[in-house]
């Protein structure tokens, strides 16, 4: 009997196999799917000359995880790719909302939408570089996050925070239109709001659309060399060279539980 059995080989399943196998633990996944990789899988199903990404594509808070860094898949053959601009949001007149990689760059286009909307990007930068590395210290440790959320909690009191609080609990809509004059800004934060799912009126978008943008300012939208199963296929290598198993086809019908 193994140490642990994980159901389920996409991305989280995967990462937590890794880390168990890293701590001594005999580890076997098990994936109802004929292939791993969950949701970061690619095939050639529109082309056989090309990879096509099925289902997730980018993966900003990859870039940014300790987690996955301390894994060092680049040793597993993992590299990572940017496009010249991080996204774009075109609009019927031709003009474009354009999230470079630089937030001085962003914000001189957001300029040109509406005088003073590159200044308030700057403003909404800037409080990324207050809180954006304990905000990404609570993502990628342990519940409760204990020392980052109180750091959080320091800054926002220094920051003015129920201001700030108030800002980032805003629907993505209303964030938009008080931050900014013209429309890309607020296309490029109800955009990447809908990245978590959340409609441009839910109560928290503008903070998670807030949160997105800045992870693009400061780590890009990277995609994998050779396509999102390339991700899958780095965390499954490494995992069997550590002597883990992956068991494909194998659907977890039960959790059957004796002795406590």
């Amino acid at each position: 009997m193994p140490d642990a059995v994980v159901i389920g080989a996409g991305p989280n399943g995967l990462v937590a196999a890794n880390l168990l196998a890293d701590a001594g633990w005999s580890v076997e996944v098990l994936e109802e799917q004929p292939e791993p990789g969950g949701a970061v899988r690619s095939d050639r199903g529109v082309h056989p000359d090309y990879v096509s990404d099925l289902f997730s594509a980018f993966y900003p808070l990859a870039a940014a995880s300790p987690v996955l860094a301390g894994l060092r898949l680049h040793e597993e053959g993992l590299a990572w790719s940017h496009a010249p601009s991080v996204l774009a949001h075109p609009l019927p007149d031709g003009r474009c909302a354009v999230l470079e990689r630089r937030a001085q760059e962003t914000a001189a286009g957001l300029e040109a939408f509406a005088g003073g909307d590159g200044d308030a990007w700057l403003e909404l930068h800037d409080i990324w570089e207050r809180l954006g590395p304990d905000i990404l210290g609570a993502l990628f440790t342990p519940f409760p996050p204990v020392r980052s959320a109180a750091r959080i909690a320091a800054r926002l009191r220094a920051a003015g925070g129920l201001r700030l609080a108030r800002t980032l609990l805003l629907p993505a809509r209303r964030l938009g239109e008080e931050e900014f004059r013209g429309e890309a800004g607020r296309l490029l934060l109800a955009g990447n709001a809908l990245h978590a799912d959340l409609s441009p009126e839910s109560a928290g978008s503008g903070g998670f659309g807030w949160l997105m943008s800045m992870l693009g300012q400061s780590h890009g939208f990277p995609v994998p060399v050779g396509g999102a199963g390339a991700l899958s296929a780095a965390l499954v290598r490494r995992l069997e060279r550590r002597g883990g198993v992956l068991r494909c086809g194998e659907r977890v019908q039960e959790i059957v539980v004796r002795g406590g």
